[in-house]
């Protein structure tokens, strides 16, 4: 198996369901057309990853030896794509929009297996508290939210600003790890 990604937290999530796999993360540039939706966003980034690694270990091959997993993450409030922040005012700037509301987190996995290809995106609801200005400054001093679609991750001091999930909180982390392991099985 291989990760296409170069993400801590998938590899350890990924790791839940095998131990047997290679991390190769993918390069090339994520590009979006303008007004994708949340959830085709995530499908479309996974398919860019994982076929760039098709591509790269397999040139020439239409069915390959190995299975590949790609994903990508994104924060979505009022329709708005979230991505990682580009400096701490952005940051800022999505705290203040996740301040004391739901937002959606959407992952979008595709795995390529032999000639096949699947994609899928999972959705989980994300509460936040009504954050202060000093709690949000303290938050990105703590440089946590800066590598972070949406400014801020789950499983770190961002679970400080959560108030409720609903669904998948491994997906909030990245890799929606139980839909993942199932579609795995189906293609065994």
């Amino acid at each position: 198996m291989i990760l296409a990604s170069q993400s801590p937290r998938r590899r350890e999530l990924l790791g839940l369901i095998t131990e047997d796999f290679e991390v190769v993360p993918a390069q090339g540039e994520e590009l979006l057309p303008e007004g994708i939706l949340p959830r085709d966003a995530v499908i479309l980034l996974s398919k860019q990853k994982a076929e760039e690694i098709r591509r790269r270990r397999f040139p020439d091959m239409p069915e390959i030896p190995d299975t590949i997993i790609a994903a990508d993450t994104v924060v979505a409030v009022d329709g708005e794509i979230l991505g990682k922040p580009a400096d701490r005012e952005n940051a800022s700037e999505m705290l203040h929009k996740l301040s004391g509301r739901k937002h959606s987190v959407f992952t979008g996995v595709t795995i390529i297996s032999g000639a096949e290809t699947v994609s899928f995106a999972e959705e989980t609801l994300v509460e936040f508290y009504p954050l202060n200005d000093g709690e949000i400054q303290s938050y990105i001093d703590s440089g946590d939210p800066m590598d972070k679609a949406g400014a801020y991750g789950i499983q770190g001091r961002g679970a400080l600003l959560v108030k409720r999930i609903e669904g998948d909180y491994y997906n909030v982390m990245g890799l929606p790890v139980g839909r993942l392991y199932r579609e795995l099985r189906k293609n065994r």
